[in-house]
């Protein structure tokens, strides 16, 4: 077994972290050979998280193999690390009895995870598996509203009175044998079971034990209700540096705790929406994703860039006789355009980034702006000398140099502006900016750049 786990050591040419890349033929060729002990072996000394990461990466036949063979051995945790399409997946090809058994020793909060996305037989499956307390738990969850601190929480909250001392505290930690793996703060409760206060573990350890537990409270506390949205909570936890939190209810009674784990995967996962929807795939994409699943998710943006790309054929249509008429026109125009595009791709990722995290606001927005304005005004008139010199020595025409130079300008203005203010008017309408923003900016670029340049060229030069 050791010179098993020896094996699995990456290389000095790679990674410290993830998966080196000869496991993946060691799990392949054990697979194609049948040998499920040999897979046990495998996978024995592997993070769940490196298990999940290598079911994400193999193709969808060698995965269905790989499950096939490797009966018993998928837990909750790697169910927990995979990719939302593909976790339903997997659990789709589960047995009841094995996703029972799966799932049985995971947190409440991660159980409904799971549970969320099963089917009513699945469902019903996992919950009778579970204990009573748990099932009761994991029933009150999903009854909160998706996406909500309801959902987000586990139940196995450690708490403690407020009149309680450190000794006492720490006498009963001692003697429960129900705590939850991993849990960072005691909660203190009034008699009502109002959240109070917390104390952090370290800070509990280190005091003397007539210590008023109340005196070595965090002054970072603060609740949330059960029907908050996990992105404000995200939010919060990053924002306040916390590290758990209690969820109360319409009571203000203690509920549940929400861990930073948690909360941080409810921010990666908005992050990588917004990366997602920038690009117009969708904000669910995934490697493991299907052909028909990835054509879904892209065709319908592709539809509307193509739709866009005509509004500006059609501007360009304007300009026929003048294209006709200085064929150079034809040669220098898509380079307006296209420096147009990626100036306002910028300041449209930097202004979307800014919304998510809260920092662009009604009373910095202008500032932002005229910032923006003020890049592109610059930018552009760096870039229109270097134009105007193309212009001149290519063509050997000063006034076409002067034409482009001037369409340069005023695009990169234009850029630096549609790429705060589309995202900024999108979102108080209630429309998430980081999916509609890219093809309106894109949209706008294309037809100021190429209407100003072809008009200035019209009057200018003809």
């Amino acid at each position: 077994m050791d010179d098993q786990i020896e094996s699995h050591e990456p290389d000095s040419d790679e990674d410290d972290f993830g998966l080196p890349a000869r496991l993946f033929d060691e799990v392949l060729d054990a697979v194609e050979a049948g040998d499920a002990a040999r897979l046990d072996t495998i996978f024995e000394p592997l993070h769940p998280a490196d298990i999940a990461d290598l079911l994400e990466q193999i193709d969808a036949r060698d995965r269905r193999a790989l499950l096939a063979l490797w009966k018993g051995g998928m837990d909750g945790e790697i169910l927990s690390e995979l990719d939302d399409n593909l976790r339903e997946e997997i659990i789709q090809s589960l047995a009841p009895t094995e996703l029972a058994e799966a799932v049985r020793e995971l947190e409440s909060d991660d159980v409904v995870d799971l549970v969320e996305y099963l089917d009513e037989d699945q469902q019903a499956a996992v919950l009778d598996a579970l204990a009573a307390t748990d099932r009761i738990a994991v029933e009150k969850a999903l009854a909160y509203p998706e996406e909500s601190a309801g959902r987000l929480m586990q139940v196995e909250v450690v708490r403690a009175p407020e009149h309680w001392t450190v000794g006492e505290a720490i006498d009963f930690l001692r003697r429960s044998d129900t705590l939850p793996d991993q849990f960072y703060h005691v909660m203190l409760v009034d008699p009502r079971m109002k959240p109070v206060g917390y104390v952090q573990i370290g800070r509990l350890l280190s005091k003397p034990r007539s210590t008023p537990l109340r005196d070595i409270t965090e002054e970072s506390f603060r609740t949330f209700h059960i029907e908050d949205d996990e992105g404000a909570v995200a939010y919060a936890f990053n924002q306040y540096h916390l590290i758990s939190a209690p969820v109360v209810d319409d009571d203000d009674r203690l509920v549940g705790v929400i861990t930073i784990d948690d909360a941080m995967n409810v921010l990666d996962e908005e992050h990588e929406e917004d990366i997602l929807r920038l690009a117009g795939v969708g904000g669910e994409s995934e490697l493991s994703d299907s052909v028909r699943e990835t054509t879904k998710q892209r065709l319908p943006w592709l539809a509307v860039n193509l739709g866009t790309a005509i509004i500006a054929s059609l501007v360009i249509s304007l300009f026929e006789e003048t294209i006709a008429g200085l064929v150079a026109l034809a040669v220098l125009m898509p380079i307006v355009a296209s420096m147009g595009g990626n100036a306002g791709t910028q300041s449209l990722t930097v202004a979307v980034r800014a919304i998510a995290t809260r920092d662009l606001t009604t009373s910095n927005v202008w500032r932002v702006i005229r910032r923006e304005v003020a890049v592109g005004l610059i930018n552009g008139l760096a870039f229109a000398v270097v134009m105007g010199i193309v212009g001149l020595v290519w063509f050997g025409s000063p006034m076409l140099g002067a034409v482009i130079a001037v369409a340069m300008v005023i695009n990169l203005v234009v850029a630096g502006l549609s790429g705060v203010v589309v995202p900024v008017v999108l979102d108080r309408f209630g429309i998430d900016p980081a999916l509609a923003s890219g093809t309106f900016v894109t949209t706008v670029t294309d037809v100021v750049g190429f209407f100003a340049f072809l008009g200035l060229a019209s009057v200018i030069l003809l």
